[in-house]
C-alpha cells in the first residue's frame, strides 16, 4: 500500500516497479475508469541494437571522434594574423 504525499506524489512499490521495469525518470500514464485509476508505464521505443559487428563499428567511430575532439582541446590556439601586434599598439598609444 502506498500513501499520497502533501505534493500528491505516490511511491510505486519496489516489487511492482521491478516487475514492470519502471525506473527513476520513466514516464507513467494515468487512466481513469469508473471506480478505478489505472497506472501504466509509457511504452518505450525499442532500440535496435544491431549486430555485434555494427555495435563495435559504432563504438570505434565514437572513440575516433572523441580522440579528435580531445586533440583539438589539447592543441594551443593558433594566432591569427590581424595585421598588427600587441607591441605596435603599445608603441602607438604612448604613455598617459
Amino acid at each position: 500500500m502506498s500513501k499520497v504525499t502533501s505534493k500528491l506524489q505516490v511511491t510505486i512499490p519496489k516489487t511492482i516497479a521491478e516487475r514492470y521495469r519502471i525506473r527513476p525518470g520513466d514516464d507513467i500514464e494515468w487512466a481513469e475508469g469508473d471506480e478505478v485509476i489505472r497506472i501504466q508505464p509509457r511504452r518505450r521505443r525499442a532500440r535496435r541494437a544491431g549486430t555485434r559487428v555494427e555495435q563495435l563499428r559504432c563504438f570505434d567511430d565514437a572513440t575516433k571522434r572523441q580522440a579528435r575532439r580531445q586533440q583539438e582541446l589539447d592543441e594551443p590556439p593558433q594566432p591569427t594574423d590581424r595585421g598588427w601586434t600587441r607591441e605596435e599598439l603599445h608603441d602607438r598609444a604612448g604613455s598617459r
